[in-house]
């Protein structure tokens, strides 16, 4: 009984109504989303005509830049790939993390504090919990991460544009950047759906979701199946589609580290992102699968979402006054 409940399913017939629901609506997503592509590069190539040729004036720097990194290296591709897709990111995401995890056991500095979402919850961190937090995420790391970057790798040589001296356009980059995000809000989504299943998320999710209110370097504690699967795929899969240079992969590379840890970080903090969708999907189990929300609004999975107090919080905050202060819950009734 308390696995159907945590994975979001009371019933059998629910359960069979809730796939049913899942793939009828697939059929549409590509439609949609396709639809939604196009009207979207239609808009950004306009503005980006403008950044272009801000981009035209600083390009050279970069571009200089660039060249002296690749002749540092000798043109190793290998240990620039590594730098590029590992190394980076991955010191990005362990001082971003580092700072938020102080906050997280001393309560220090309390002006982030202040921000938290779950404000009953995590005041302090569990130190056991975290240090167990801490080990899976270096072995998702070092055993999953890492060893799936040597495919990645060879398909990357294999297009040939990966390690070109000439770095590619803003224009293109843009255009690489909104398709990155599309194949990993499909595949991200759906693997997330599949993992909730009841058997699955039995023997595979519910590691994750120990954490009913999570910190930012849970984002990545995770059975290794799901590591696998659902977080390092889906990043991976769109440079490899696009035969992206190893400066854009990078970029990318970092730019999910941090969106993802600022999506589990539980703090709502000033001119960030917001957190508050996934932060609920960790709350209520059953809402909130995807990370745009794109596919949930389509498939229906952030109904209840939609009718609470988080989500009129989720915006970016453009104030200093804590969103959980200026937008407060509603009092609990007394029983």
């Amino acid at each position: 009984f308390q696995m159907k409940r945590d994975s979001g399913y009371s019933t059998m017939a629910e359960q069979q109504k809730q796939e049913e629901k899942l793939w009828g609506a697939m059929k549409i997503t590509a439609c949609v989303l396709g639809t939604g592509l196009l009207m979207f590069t239609a808009l950004a190539n306009s503005v980006s005509w403008y950044v272009q040729s801000i981009w035209d004036t600083s390009g050279p720097f970069w571009q200089s830049i660039w060249l002296k990194f690749y002749y540092l290296f000798e043109g190793k591709e290998w240990t620039i790939f590594l730098l590029g897709t590992a190394v980076f990111p991955t010191l990005a995401f362990w001082c971003f993390n580092g700072i938020l995890m102080v906050a997280d056991v001393t309560g220090k500095p309390t002006f982030i504090t202040r921000y938290r979402i779950q404000l009953d919850k995590n005041n302090p961190v569990d130190t056991k919990k975290l240090r167990q937090v801490i080990y899976t995420v270096l072995c998702n790391q070092f055993f999953v991460s890492l060893p799936m970057l040597v495919p990645m790798f060879y398909v990357m040589k294999w297009w040939g544009n990966t390690f070109s001296k000439e770095l590619p356009t803003f224009r293109w980059f843009l255009m690489e950047l909104s398709i990155f995000t599309l194949i990993e809000e499909i595949l991200f989504y759906y693997t997330h759906r599949l993992v909730h299943l009841p058997l699955l998320y039995k023997h595979i999710h519910k590691k994750h979701h120990e954490w009913t209110a999570p910190i930012g370097v849970v984002s990545i504690y995770a059975h290794p199946i799901e590591h696998l699967v659902s977080n390092t795929l889906p990043v991976m899969v769109g440079p490899m589609v696009m035969g992206s240079h190893i400066v854009s992969i990078a970029v990318w590379f970092f730019l999910v580290f941090i969106t993802t840890s600022i999506s589990h970080c539980g703090y709502h903090l000033p001119f960030l992102p917001s957190p508050e969708f996934h932060d609920f999907h960790h709350l209520k189990f059953n809402q909130c699968y995807g990370v745009l929300g794109v596919l949930d609004y389509l498939h229906g999975t952030d109904k209840v979402f939609r009718q609470t107090k988080a989500y009129e919080r989720h915006r970016v905050l453009l104030s200093l006054t804590p969103l959980s202060e200026s937008i407060p819950d509603a009092p609990k009734r007394a029983e």
